[in-house]
């Protein structure tokens, strides 16, 4: 099974000022650079679905997952250092999870199989970094340290050969999860 098409019922509405003041826009879908729209973005309301958004424009840089609630002033939630300066929408996956992760870029060295989440790269696969991977199926947040924290990155079915191309420089990835229904 592969994600669904569009999912008609995600919306974000984000502000110019903490606490939803200011100018505001509405997104219900990718918008790869939001200056056109808005001159800054301090807070959001997610209504539906869930997002990933991004410091930088074309969905680069830091990246942070947004499920349905309020971010009455997210940067400071979330350690941001910069405004929101594009966001994309994440389909809703009904099926299986498959990802294989390799220890070093161009999909070198140790590979390992994942069809769940592992919060510990190092201790569930003796890998001591997941540098490249193949997202066979779903969607899936990859962490910097283990137990899920750090920066995080978005990944979606594809080849993931170097992350410093999506602007991760000297990234590495030490735990994984599925975005699974739970998390809508």
């Amino acid at each position: 099974m592969t994600s669904s098409g569009m999912n008609m019922n995600s919306k974000i509405t984000f502000y110019e000022e903490k606490n939803f003041q200011g100018r505001s826009y509405e997104c219900m879908s990718d918008c790869s650079d939001m200056s056109s729209y808005l001159n800054r973005c301090h807070s959001c309301r997610v209504e539906k679905g869930c997002f990933m958004v991004y410091d930088r424009t074309n969905y680069m840089g830091n990246q942070y997952f947004m499920r349905r609630g309020e971010y009455a002033d997210y940067m400071s939630m979330m350690g941001m250092s910069d405004c929101i300066k594009s966001c994309r929408m994440i389909n809703m996956h009904r099926g299986s999870y498959r990802m294989k992760i390799y220890e070093k870029e161009n999909f070198g060295g140790q590979m390992s199989e994942l069809m769940d989440d592992c919060d510990n790269v190092m201790e569930r696969f003796s890998m001591s970094n997941c540098m490249s991977c193949n997202v066979m199926e779903g969607n899936w947040l990859m962490y910097e340290q283990a137990q899920f924290r750090g920066k995080m990155m978005y990944v979606r079915s594809g080849e993931y050969k170097n992350f410093m191309n999506m602007g991760q420089s000297s990234m590495r990835f030490m735990s994984m999860k599925r975005i699974n229904d739970s998390c809508y």
